[in-house]
């Protein structure tokens, strides 16, 4: 018997191999197949079973191209439907992976489908449950996810706690929990940093699996909600309905480009997305380009503020990192890459383009200027953490919500930005620098060393403006 886990920290997201007797089942696999295969060798197994949890939001699962490549078949929980070859499964059906058995509890909640499935040893003994959605550690996945469906966020909540009480807590306390996801994913909201746990310990640590009503349960799992990023509901509709073949986008994304032919996409209308460091993007880039970092919560954050899809995108990334970056973004669906600038940013300055900066300023500066008074800051930090503790002289602009706001500022007037250590707030104003902004000032460590300068912080719960 063999589990692993193989967790990607950007995704905040867990995959498993499960292994027995020359065979193995694949749970909730990323959109890239080679690690799956690879291990399956290193390992001397057959991929024969490939389980999804639910139809995920928050990534394209791997579940469709990995299929094709071994042979192995896709299972879904009861209530799934897929225009792909799959099994639906009944509720208790039992699914052999060598000596070991697969056990489906369908634990509707998160969204109708999502199924928790039972891993019984050589013995039959409950030895680990692979929860997707439904349980985290220390939290449970949100009930507000299910596309296309006639139920409700508060219906949903109901139905979750119906199937964690009847369905997962009966089960013995050593039970491992290995769930889908955690600490900084968004599907849910307190989601702890461990990555599994035993059962027993979650119903002690766990609110979610307290002796609470059902009434309460539901009312504290609908409020506080931040509304989910908008590509949420685009996943979920291919993982149900299919995607492009991962190998033809990672070849059509992995293209060198001239600076002229990059110049002749971006003004086709190509989005030109700068991956290198804050600091090195606010010293020189691409006028009208955008930064999201490769280093920081990448896909994400592509997910939430690229809102097409089928958007070109052509690349600057730092050297060797290209076809990481293809592969990052197909991760969340946008598969229209088509190159990167060969040469990076540097074969653009030295082919005599078109350059454009971002004045970036320190903390210590920043407090100067703002102690004189008569400078706009805006705070892009998450209403959550604007809440906790904020500047008490600053807007609320949380970058999750700039395609609402972006269009509402003075384009003439000066704004300093920060966010909670410098990432968020470069991609603010890349954007809003995009946008015909020309008075930008990031503040480079963010709010982590802007109260290090001694300015006053308020702490008191406000109504973050969006718009």
């Amino acid at each position: 018997m063999f589990v692993e886990q193989l967790y990607t920290n950007c995704l905040a997201q867990g995959a498993y191999l499960i292994a027995s007797e020359g065979e193995a089942a694949i749970i909730d696999p990323l959109r890239e197949t080679k690690p799956y295969l690879a291990l399956a060798e290193k390992h001397g197994v057959k991929i024969k079973y490939i389980f999804e949890t639910h139809f995920h939001a928050d990534f394209v699962s791997g579940h469709v191209d990995l299929a094709q490549k071994t042979g192995a078949q896709i299972v879904f929980g009861p209530g799934a439907q897929t225009t792909y070859k799959s099994e639906i499964a009944r509720d208790g059906q039992e699914f052999k992976i060598g000596k070991l058995t697969m056990r489906v509890l369908h634990t509707p909640g998160h969204t109708p489908e999502s199924t928790c499935y039972l891993l019984l040893d050589e013995n039959r003994k409950p030895h680990s449950i692979y929860t997707g959605d439904t349980l985290f550690i220390g939290d449970v996945g949100r009930p507000d996810l299910a596309i296309k469906s006639d139920l409700t966020q508060e219906d949903l909540a109901g139905m979750l706690y119906d199937s964690l009480r009847n369905k997962v807590m009966p089960l013995p306390d050593d039970v491992i929990v290995y769930p889908a996801h955690g600490a900084g994913s968004a599907c849910g909201k307190n989601m702890s940093k461990e990555t599994f746990d035993t059962l027993g310990n979650q119903k002690k640590v766990n609110y979610a699996l307290s002796n609470m009503s059902k009434a309460d349960f539901i009312k504290e799992l609908t409020t506080g909600i931040l509304p989910a990023p908008q590509y949420f509901a685009k996943n979920a509709a291919l993982n149900k309905n299919g995607y492009d073949d991962f190998d033809a986008v990672m070849q059509k994304g992995n293209k060198a480009l001239t600076a002229d032919e990059f110049e002749k996409l971006q003004k086709g209308g190509a989005l030109v997305l700068d991956v290198r460091k804050p600091a090195e993007f606010a010293a020189g880039h691409i006028s009208g380009s955008w930064f999201i970092g490769i280093d920081g919560q990448f896909a994400p954050w592509v997910g939430a503020l690229i809102t097409d899809l089928h958007q070109q995108i052509i690349l600057i990334t730092p050297a060797g990192r290209e076809e990481e970056t293809v592969m990052r973004l197909s991760r969340v669906g946008y598969d229209n890459c088509v190159g990167f600038l060969k040469g990076g940013f540097d074969a653009w300055k030295n082919a005599g383009k078109k350059t454009d900066s971002i004045k970036s300023i320190s903390a210590e500066e920043f407090a100067t200027a703002y102690a004189k008074n008569g400078i706009t800051t805006l705070d892009v930090r998450k209403p959550g953490e604007f809440n906790a503790k904020h500047l008490n002289k600053v807007v609320a602009k949380p970058l999750d919500f700039i395609t609402e706001w972006q269009d509402t500022l003075d384009k003439n007037k000066a704004y300093h930005i920060h966010c909670a250590g410098g990432y968020r707030s470069m991609i603010a104003a890349s954007i809003l620098k995009a946008r015909g902004y020309s008075q930008l000032i990031d503040v480079a460590g963010g709010f982590a060393a802007i109260t290090k300068t001694g300015l006053p912080v308020d702490s008191y719960e406000v109504t973050c403006e969006n718009a």
